[in-house]
């Protein structure tokens, strides 16, 4: 039986993969703590932990008609980014995927009411909320899986706890496998508009874009700490009103992977938390307790709360992220 062994909400902004000294020259001369904090979760989970594979609930890939999952038995390849090339460019990367694991993953569709699709194409696009978390968590560990699902667009709420609740049952169908889940993605995630960006790219959260995202942040924040998932989920409504990146899907996935509301997991934030033109940015990473997810003593999430999708509708459905 597969188990997930640790989960997180990362940030994966540009910034992160520029040169240190644009880095610094952006940042009023010092360096940003998420990427002190990345460097940090790798010492302590990513090079340390016990575990073959990671999922990466990714925030940048939009799928339309179902879930995509990836299942090369190794990607790698040249990434330049079509959003800021100028500071993602010919990134290198490499990594092995894990067929085994996504094709049993897609065998739970059906049973939790959604659709998904395994993906072997080698010309399948990559996307920087994938890469810049390679960069710093996988590269360097050759033996290490890294695969990828992404956001479905025309999902909403529901359908993104449903993936979640196959992915853990995937997993679990999975032979001894041992799994790190990832939502790679931000918090509040509102832009300064052009003319005015280059006045806050500090990492400073004085510069979020507004006072009521820098508040709905740091709530959640509070909450993740102290393990109140069911907190976050209730008050989703609340929060989209504050443009989550994807409308937090990469969240929503994870949780339902853990159990949803029951789980009880607490988070260890890694580096501050920071404003990147804008948005609000965070590491969050949750150990998987000794108790289990949910507090039942079983590996992986059980059992799990069903919502019902029309009171968690999203109200910016239809708006872009």
């Amino acid at each position: 039986m597969g188990e997930i062994v640790g989960a997180g909400l990362l940030s994966h902004v540009p910034t992160i993969v520029l040169p240190q000294e644009d880095r610094f020259e952006l940042n009023n001369g010092k360096e940003i703590t998420l990427v002190t904090g990345l460097q940090e979760l790798r010492r302590d989970v990513f090079g340390a932990v016990g575990y073959d594979t990671v999922v990466v609930l990714d925030s940048h890939w939009a799928t339309t008609v179902e879930f995509v999952i990836t299942a090369q038995d190794r990607r790698a390849g040249l990434f330049t980014s079509e959003e800021l090339p100028r500071g993602m460019r010919r990134m290198p990367y490499d990594f092995p995927g894990d067929p085994e694991l996504a094709h049993n993953v897609v065998q739970f569709a059906g049973k939790h009411g959604t659709w998904i699709t395994a993906a072997d194409d080698a010309w399948l696009p990559i996307h920087y909320a994938t890469v810049n978390l390679w960069k710093y968590l996988g590269e360097g560990l050759p033996d290490k899986r890294w695969v990828t699902i992404g956001v479905c667009q025309t999902g909403d709420m529901e359908d993104h706890l449903r993936l979640g609740r196959a992915l853990a049952d995937g997993i679990a169908a999975t032979p001894g496998r041992k799994v790190l889940v990832v939502a790679s993605g931000a918090l509040s995630h509102t832009f300064w508009p052009l003319r005015e960006l280059r006045d806050h790219e500090p990492s400073d959260p004085s510069h979020i874009f507004s006072a009521e995202a820098r508040e709905a942040d740091r709530k959640r924040i509070a909450w993740f700490k102290e393990g109140r998932h069911a907190k976050v989920l209730e008050t989703m409504p609340e929060f989209w009103k504050h443009k989550p990146e994807a409308k937090f899907f990469h969240y929503l996935m994870m949780a339902g992977a853990l159990g949803e509301g029951e789980c009880i997991a607490g988070a260890r934030q890694y580096g501050e938390y920071e404003n990147a033109i804008g948005t609000g940015q965070a590491h969050l990473w949750f150990d998987r307790p000794a108790e289990g997810w949910t507090g039942t003593g079983t590996p992986n999430a059980a059992p799990r709360l069903r919502h019902d999708p029309h009171h968690h509708r999203d109200p910016h459905a239809d708006q872009e992220s």
